[in-house]
């Protein structure tokens, strides 16, 4: 939502720093995430809002408080009857502080470097491990020293650390803590 409400504003030419425009744009807004698409006033921005560019805007979108309750709201709107699966770096210590099962997932540094730096959806971005680890760094110490809704692990949530795991393997141990949570 960060991203996609941070595509459109720079697109409309408003400064990634004026608040009220911003939280007035992100009130109004269409703005449909589903089914791993992501669109907003009738943009499929799904892909492009996987950029370089858009990560450090979406960080300068996060960091006003306004927008982050406009958005914070929807959130909880699209969790309100449940059985909702929900990603985000303050999901479960702000938008869901009450939610049945929290998992935080981890990995070191390099991992997820590399592992950005090979996923298809921010191949745009280009860039040597190196710079977008960087890139990386600089966006969690951000979101980790934000004054609204900073990324913290919820107290209670499960850590899992990827580092080293194969996508299936870490799948798998997600579906079994769901399994247990629900006796299945």
């Amino acid at each position: 939502m960060y991203r996609a409400v941070a595509w459109l504003a720079d697109g409309r030419g408003l400064p990634l720093g004026d608040e009220p425009s911003i939280a007035q744009l992100a009130q109004s807004v269409a703005l449909d995430v589903e089914n791993g698409r992501v669109m907003i006033d009738g943009h499929d921005v799904t892909t492009v809002i996987r950029t370089a560019a858009m990560d450090r805007a979406s960080a300068s979108v996060a960091q006003l408080p306004s927008v982050r309750h406009v958005l914070v709201e929807r959130q909880r709107a699209l969790g309100a009857h449940g059985g909702i699966v929900m990603e985000g770096r303050d999901i479960g210590t702000v938008v869901f502080p009450d939610a049945d099962l929290k998992i935080y997932l981890d990995a070191d540094p390099a991992e997820r470097a590399r592992r950005r730096a090979m996923d298809p959806a921010h191949q745009v971005n280009g860039g040597p491990v190196a710079a977008v680890a960087d890139a990386m760094a600089a966006r969690d110490r951000s979101d980790s020293t934000r004054l609204t809704s900073p990324l913290v692990v919820a107290g209670d949530a499960v850590h899992i650390d990827t580092t080293g795991i194969a996508v299936d393997d870490v799948v798998e141990k997600v579906l079994g803590l769901v399994r247990t949570m629900t006796n299945e």
